[in-house]
C-alpha cells in the first residue's frame, strides 16, 4: 500500500538494499523475491518509466544471479499485454530484449519477445523490418524449447520472407523444418527427462498442435512452388494436407482439396513421380464424389487421343470456379499449360500406334496448324533440320503477306 500512495521510490530503495544483501549472499529464492517486488511495485503503480529503468538497472547489477534475471524477464512479460499504449509496449519489449541478449538462459523469452516485436511491425506494414526481425533468432539451435514453438517459429520466419516475396530465403528456413516431424506419434507418453538433459519447456496455449502446423507449412510451401508453377510439388503439398486426419473427415474441406490434387496432377508435366500419382488417386474411393474428375483423370491414363477443343468445354466451367475455392485460382498461366500437358499425351498415344506419321496428320491429331507443330517439335531436331524448317517457316510467312501459294514442306 505504501508504494501505491507515492513513497514508491522509497520502497524501491528499501528492496533494492533487501536484493543486494541476498545477490552478496548467494541466496536464489531471496533475490529472485526481491527483483519481482520491485518490478510489481513499479507495475501496480502504472510507472512505465521506472519499469523500465529497474530492469536495467537489475540486470547490470555486479554479481547478479542468472535464476534471477530469468524471474525478471518472465515477470516482466506478464506485463507487456498490459500497457496502456502501443508505444509503451513497444518500448517494454526493446527494454526486455536488450536484457535478455546475449544470454543463453533467457533466449526462450528473446525469441517470444522478437516474434511479439515483428508482429507489432508487421501490424504497422513494415514487412521487410518483421522479416529481418524475425531472421535474428535460430530456434532450431535451442535444446529447451518445445518442438512445436520451434516449429511455428520457424514458419513465422518463412511466412515472412514469402510476404516480401524473398523466395530464396523463404526455401531456406523452410528446410529447417523436416515434413517426417509431422507424422510423429502424439499419443505416445512423453520420456522422463534423465539427470542431466535439457528441460523442455511447456509451449504457450497460444502455439498449434502439430496436425494444425502440419497444415500451416503445406500451405506455406504451395505459396512458394506457386511462384515456380512447381505443379507436381504443389500437388504433393496438397496431398499432404489432405491426409490430415481432421481434413479427412470433413467432406466441405476434403473436396475442394481433393479438386485441387486432380488439377495439378493433369498440370504436371509426364513423369513417373506423376504417373505414381494419378494412378494412387484413381484408386481413392473418394474420387467417386467428383465423377468428372475421376473420367478426366481416367482419360489421362488410357491410352487415346484427347480432343483439346470438346474437353476444354467440358471442363472450363470447372477450371474456373476453383477461383472461389480453398486455394484460390490455378493461376493465368496454368490454362495455357493444361493445353500443354493434353497434347503431351496425345503425342505419347501417337508414339506408341505410329512408326511414322506425316505432319499433316500429325498435327490433326493433336488439334494444331501445322507451322505450330512444326515448332513444338524444332528443339528436338538436327541442326540441319533446325535450319530445313527455320527456311520453309519463313518462306510460309512471305508468301502469306505476298497472298501467294504455300509450298508443300520439303522431304
Amino acid at each position: 500500500m505504501e508504494g501505491k500512495n507515492g513513497n514508491l521510490e522509497a520502497t524501491i530503495d528499501q528492496l533494492l538494499n533487501v536484493e543486494k544483501q541476498m545477490r552478496f549472499a548467494g541466496d536464489v529464492a531471496g533475490t529472485k523475491k526481491a527483483v519481482t517486488d520491485i518490478l510489481q511495485l513499479c507495475f501496480e503503480a502504472k510507472d512505465w518509466k521506472c519499469l523500465n529503468e529497474q530492469i536495467l538497472n537489475l540486470s547490470k547489477k555486479r554479481g547478479q544471479l542468472k535464476q534471477a534475471v530469468t524471474a525478471m524477464v518472465q515477470q516482466a512479460m506478464q506485463y507487456i499485454d498490459e500497457t496502456p499504449d502501443l508505444e509503451t509496449r513497444i518500448e517494454l519489449i526493446k527494454t526486455l530484449n536488450s536484457v535478455s541478449a546475449g544470454k543463453i538462459y533467457v533466449e526462450i523469452e528473446r525469441a517470444r519477445l522478437i516474434r511479439k516485436l515483428a508482429k507489432i511491425k508487421e501490424e504497422q506494414g513494415l514487412i521487410a523490418e518483421a522479416a529481418d526481425l524475425m531472421q535474428e533468432v535460430a530456434v532450431e539451435t535451442f535444446g529447451a524449447m518445445a518442438k512445436t514453438e520451434k516449429i511455428a517459429f520457424i514458419l513465422e520466419q518463412v511466412r515472412l520472407c514469402l510476404d516480401r516475396q524473398d523466395y530464396v530465403r523463404a526455401q531456406i528456413l523452410s528446410r529447417k523444418i523436416s515434413p517426417r516431424v509431422f507424422d510423429a506419434d502424439t499419443s505416445k507418453e512423453k520420456k522422463k527427462p534423465k539427470e542431466g538433459d535439457n528441460v523442455v519447456e511447456e509451449p504457450p496455449a497460444d502455439i498449434p498442435s502439430l496436425l494444425e502446423l502440419k497444415r500451416i507449412y503445406y500451405e506455406l510451401m504451395i505459396r512458394y512452388y506457386f511462384h515456380d508453377n512447381d505443379y507436381l510439388e504443389i500437388c504433393r503439398c496438397y496431398k499432404a494436407i489432405y491426409e490430415i486426419p481432421s481434413i479427412r473427415e470433413n467432406p466441405s474441406q476434403w473436396i475442394p482439396i481433393l479438386r485441387k490434387i486432380c488439377w495439378y496432377l493433369i498440370l504436371a508435366p509426364h513423369d513417373p513421380m506423376q504417373s505414381s500419382l494419378l494412378n494412387s488417386t484413381l484408386e481413392d474411393k473418394n474420387l467417386s464424389e467428383i465423377p468428372k474428375f475421376r473420367l478426366l483423370l481416367k482419360q489421362l491414363v488410357t491410352m487415346e487421343v484427347i480432343q483439346w477443343t470438346s474437353l476444354w468445354n467440358s471442363y472450363k466451367d470447372e477450371f474456373e470456379n476453383e477461383k472461389n475455392m480453398l486455394g484460390g485460382s490455378l493461376g493465368d498461366k496454368a490454362a495455357e499449360d493444361l493445353r500443354q500437358r493434353i497434347i503431351e499425351h496425345n503425342i505419347l498415344v501417337v508414339s506408341k500406334y505410329y512408326s511414322r506419321i506425316t505432319l499433316k496428320r500429325l498435327a490433326e491429331l493433336l488439334c494444331l496448324t501445322v507451322q505450330v507443330c512444326l515448332l513444338m517439335f524444332f528443339p528436338l531436331l538436327s541442326l540441319y533440320m533446325r535450319n530445313l524448317v527455320g527456311s520453309y517457316l519463313g518462306l510460309c510467312l512471305k508468301c502469306k503477306t505476298k497472298k501467294i501459294h504455300i509450298p508443300p514442306f520439303p522431304s
